[in-house]
């Protein structure tokens, strides 16, 4: 029996992705607002009896209020971690009012769950702590009670903060460091957060409270890094404090040595210099679980990754554009064409396995440098990697490109978000034929201006080596599955594989 209906906002986001599969086991219905509804097609919980995904945008008030309609309680999971100008802001607490008000109109509506950071109060709260506070109190302005969870880092595998950490402590046996190193933290597992984020809803004296919530450790980030080495099995690391690194350098470095773009980056480093550890234990108190030590949460969290088993990341909630207009203008397109004896789910299984750690099936050297150069102007570069190494879904980041297309056994399409004079496709397409199946692998290049000519003349005599080597190698292993498959058929039925 159901215990009612609850919306998800951010569904397609880091915790919203984590916690949906969690309420349902717990036996609510879920409702799902997104922007792009094909995001979530691929995630297991999709197609779960007591799932409806609905469309919808926060800029739209309409569209709240529909998505709102019959609900008991709702989870605002909605914040900017881009520093794309001085509007981010003001922009989450438009999104934060609209909401409050198409609360207030639902009489179903019971109550709000926010997760926000915490922070000592004060002038000195960095513009990203800030900007989460005044999200809270524009989500309080409306008549439906807001419960506020109040976080600081989150350790979980695929979090911005946690692969800051992991990559920072990989990658740097030594570090030069802002003076926020020294600063205390209480970080907590993620999945004590969403423990929370769920008991809330079962525990009345929560309503319109705000709870810290924070793990059994108070560090600094000197300690944080250490415990991470001491998880990795890396020698102690060496950590310089410095007063001259500002929030804006220390973007910039992250950049360069994580996967994360300094645009996520700089509000997390400014967020860095303020204290966040607990100043009350009502959370606690109201909602007694274990809590993981921080130790315990890093070593889970690479566990996770070791099994290939990272449930979501920070890259997940990527904006998806709208496929370009390819009609009008000039428009570039490098088509080729392979038959191989296999079937179609071999080689789309094939298809699948580009990028991350697997590379490109030919000139991983070019793929590489390509990369290096694309992180260097501050794309993504092929750091990002892919959340699972064999499966893709809607809206997963694959190196620097984003699948925007997926048809399983049959299309894969893939739009670049490197650095670029233009707008780029990769498409594979598979047809069955008598003797196997037809590759088609098309990219598709959106030039503009000068620029964007001189790239594609410029890159043009690399395709031989990198698309033909890559569909090469695409069906070279998809034959070699379909030779593992009959093999192992003949096995069973106990005749000789032809």
């Amino acid at each position: 029996m159901s215990r009612g209906r609850l919306l998800v906002t951010g569904a397609t986001g880091y915790i919203g992705g984590r916690l949906i599969p969690r309420l349902l086991e717990a036996g609510y219905e879920v409702r799902c607002l997104a922007r792009s509804p094909q995001k979530l097609e691929a995630r297991p919980w999709a197609r779960h009896e007591r799932v409806e995904i609905v469309s919808g945008d926060m800029d739209d008030p309409p569209s709240i209020e529909r998505a709102l309609a019959g609900c008991t309680a709702a989870y605002y999971l909605v914040h900017s971690m881009l520093a794309s100008g001085d509007d981010y802001a003001e922009h989450d607490r438009l999104l934060a009012r609209n909401f409050a008000a198409a609360a207030s109109a639902t009489p179903s509506l019971r109550r709000i769950v926010y997760l926000g950071g915490l922070g000592e109060t004060g002038a000195d709260l960095s513009e990203h702590l800030a900007s989460r506070r005044e999200v809270e109190r524009e989500l309080a302005s409306g008549s439906v009670p807001v419960t506020s969870l109040r976080a600081a880092m989150i350790i979980g595998s695929g979090s911005a903060s946690f692969e800051i950490l992991r990559y920072l402590v990989e990658r740097l046996p030594i570090m030069v460091t802002p003076r926020w190193v020294t600063t205390e933290s209480q970080p907590i597992a993620v999945r004590n957060v969403l423990e929370y984020l769920i008991r809330v809803l079962e525990v009345e004296e929560t309503r319109g409270r705000v709870l810290d919530i924070g793990g059994p450790d108070i560090v600094s980030y000197r300690d944080l890094m250490q415990i991470m080495a001491r998880a990795l099995d890396l020698r102690r690391r060496v950590v310089l404090p410095i007063p001259v690194l500002t929030p804006r350098l220390s973007s910039l470095w992250i950049h360069l040595v994580t996967p994360l773009s300094h645009r996520i980056a700089r509000p997390l480093a400014e967020g860095l210099r303020n204290r966040v550890v607990c100043r009350s234990t009502d959370a606690v108190e109201l909602m007694p679980q274990r809590l993981l030590t921080v130790q315990e949460a890093i070593e889970a969290a690479l566990g996770r990754y070791e099994a290939d088993h990272v449930e979501t990341s920070w890259s997940d909630a990527g904006p998806i554009p709208g496929d370009p207009d390819w009609a009008g203008g000039t428009s570039f397109v490098d088509r080729r064409t392979l038959d191989i004896r296999a079937g179609a789910p071999e080689v789309f299984r094939a298809i699948c396995r580009i990028g991350g750690g697997n590379g490109w099936y030919a000139a991983d050297i070019l793929w590489r440098v390509r990369g290096w150069m694309d992180h260097l102007v501050g794309g993504p570069g092929l750091r990002r990697g892919r959340r699972e190494a064999t499966r893709l879904g809607y809206g997963d980041a694959l190196d620097f490109w984003r699948v925007t297309g997926i048809k399983e056994n049959r299309r894969l399409e893939l739009r670049a978000e490197m650095k670029l004079p233009g707008e780029a496709l990769l498409e594979f397409e598979v047809d069955e034929t008598h003797s196997g199946s037809r590759l088609i692998q098309t990219a598709r290049f959106k030039p503009r201006g000068l620029g964007g000519l001189l790239y594609w003349w410029a890159v043009l005599p690399f395709h031989g080596f990198v698309f033909r080597g890559m569909l090469r190698g695409i069906g070279r292993t998809a034959e070699a599955f379909s030779a593992d498959s009959a093999a192992r058929r003949a096995d069973l039925e106990g005749t000789p594989a032809r």
